[in-house]
């Protein structure tokens, strides 16, 4: 999933303060951008497992355009800088079980072809669950 996150230089202060809008509470300080944004993923990381520690649901993320847009958020979003992190879900969604699924022979080949073609797909299971979460978050 890729969440948006939002810089935003502390005028009183010689750091970036990083928060995540959709999940309240996560949130680091650093020097610069990039240490913020390495921070924040961490933070994020952290934030996650404790969601899944008490069996929470992990929140969709909501795109940049809808915080900016927001009633009174555009005063509030000047000068702040917006990112993306994308993080893997999967290791907080809970232990994995084994099913057995029936699907066409050509829809597997497919599904087989881009698992290949794209690092970002390790397994048929993990091309598949991919797109259940896609699919779940419309």
């Amino acid at each position: 999933m890729k969440y948006p996150v939002k810089l935003e230089k502390e005028l009183t202060a010689d750091h970036y303060q990083i928060t995540v809008p959709d999940l309240p509470g996560c949130l680091a300080k650093a020097r610069t951008i990039d240490e913020g944004l390495t921070k924040i993923d961490q933070a994020i990381a952290s934030h996650m497992s404790i969601l899944a520690e008490y069996g929470e649901a992990i929140p969709t993320p909501r795109s940049i355009d809808y915080y900016v847009n927001q009633a009174g958020q555009l005063a509030q979003s000047n000068g702040a800088v917006w990112a993306i992190i994308e993080i893997d879900i999967s290791p907080y969604l809970g232990k994995s079980h084994k099913i057995n699924v029936t699907l066409p022979e050509l829809l597997i080949k497919k599904i087989d072809h881009q698992v290949a073609q794209s690092p970002a797909y390790k397994t048929r299971s993990g091309f598949i669950a991919t797109a259940c979460l896609s699919e779940l978050q419309k």
